[in-house]
């Protein structure tokens, strides 16, 4: 499937619903936005603070024009001003199919009204300002879209659903297309992310290797699949040079190399990393944690798989399933079942392995219920406050005590 561009309003939801659709459609993600401020340095609203809004806007145009040079098989969420220039939107037209995700300036308020970091809302009634940014917008929106999804009052799931429809229309309706998803609609499930060095897997990826010699490559030619659905990454290919067995690899029958295998599990709400309570959290999203375990897989040349799911017993059973696979190791960050599952605590001691416990954020200077952890004490090892690094520093750990297996 080609390239599809998420336009609309602040808070219509294109961010999360790119982030979402990535994996259904099992298709990388760009939030230009995130782009702009990656190759910035800095954020929006500091963008627009000390270079304009003028000069914002020409970033966009920049962006698209290198997205449709690069971009192949991708949702791109771009941001609310963007199809106001005409150019922006003969780029969008010519880099895929645009959807438009439309809602009233109601629903955008009540989504809106509290972040502090929108530019454009700095006013004294931004309701109305959001009012008249959709009438101002409203036909640059429907002349750039091939395609228009209205929001108000519908979940995720029903979104999807409508878009995926659009997107696939099924024969027999015709050429109109109608959502017959019923509300609370549920997604799909689909398994783990796996970074190996020598591969690079997922749907719509060609294998390519490279040797270690040469610059590692970060491919984003497809979604990162996990057990809801909601991560995106991009893959890095390396394959080793030497002929003899390297750290992080053991040999096999045959005198055959066998990379050691490390399964990472990252529970609820962390697919959010750069949507949830940035403060707390960061400004990196789950794409930059992709990216810096595959990196780390390729660096430490072993095989390292992530998992992510918002649902305990999908947890649960990836863990089972790890004494079966050939897992050597295990990352985990429970989030908040971190403070109460013995079902998840029970599983983790099931399985004889290193285990390391990793939480973002310094869970001891936070609420007084997240400093206790209930499933630390199956593992072997508890990280907490190093930001994404601590992931790093656990792989560190595991490598430095062997791993487990044979």
């Amino acid at each position: 499937m080609a390239n599809v561009i998420l336009i609309g309003c602040m808070g219509c939801g294109k961010s999360s619903v790119a982030v979402k659709l990535s994996y259904r459609l099992k298709q990388s993600m760009t939030d230009t936005d995130r782009w702009i401020e990656k190759k910035q340095g800095k954020t929006i609203a500091e963008i627009f603070e000390q270079d304009g809004e003028e000069a914002f806007r020409q970033m966009e145009t920049d962006a698209l024009k290198y997205l449709k040079d690069t971009a192949k098989n991708q949702v791109i969420s771009v941001g609310g001003g963007m199809p106001v220039r005409e150019e922006n939107r003969v780029l969008m037209k010519e880099l895929g199919k645009v959807i438009y995700l439309r809602a009233t300036a109601e629903t955008l308020y009540e989504r809106v009204r509290e972040d502090g970091a929108r530019p454009l809302l700095q006013c004294d009634n931004p309701l109305e300002r959001i009012r008249k940014l959709l009438e101002e917008r409203k036909d640059a929106y429907e002349s750039a879209a091939d395609i228009i999804i209205d929001v108000d009052g519908k979940n995720f799931g029903q979104i999807l659903y409508e878009i995926e429809g659009a997107l696939r229309p099924n024969p027999k309706q015709g050429t109109g297309y109608r959502s017959h998803m019923p509300a609370g609609g549920t997604e799909g499930h689909m398994g783990p992310r796996s970074f190996e060095a020598g591969k690079e897997q997922g749907a719509g990826s060609a294998q390519k290797e490279v040797t270690t010699e040469a610059a590692v490559e970060v491919g984003a030619g497809f979604a990162a699949e996990t057990a809801d659905g909601f991560a995106v990454g991009a893959a890095i290919a390396a394959k080793p040079s030497a002929t003899e067995a390297e750290p992080g690899e053991e040999e096999g029958r045959n005198g055959a190399r066998r990379l050691k295998k490390l399964l990472v599990i990252n529970g609820p709400n962390l697919n959010f990393l750069g949507i949830r309570e940035k403060a707390v959290y960061g400004t990196k999203d789950y794409n930059d944690l992709l990216d810096m375990i595959a990196r780390k897989a390729v660096a430490c040349r072993i095989h390292i798989e992530v998992f992510q799911s918002n649902h305990e017993g999908a947890i649960i059973d990836r863990i089972q399933q790890a004494y079966f696979d050939g897992t050597q190791g295990l990352i985990i960050n429970p989030g908040a079942y971190t403070h109460y599952s013995y079902a998840i605590f029970d599983a983790l001691n099931s399985v004889a392995m290193p285990k390391v416990e990793v939480h973002i954020s310094n869970i001891m200077e936070r609420e007084a219920f997240r400093k206790v952890s209930v499933t630390a004490p199956a593992c072997d090892k508890q990280i907490y406050g190093h930001g994404l690094e601590g992931y790093l520093e656990a792989v560190d750990f595991l490598m430095a005590n062997g791993l487990g297996g044979e």
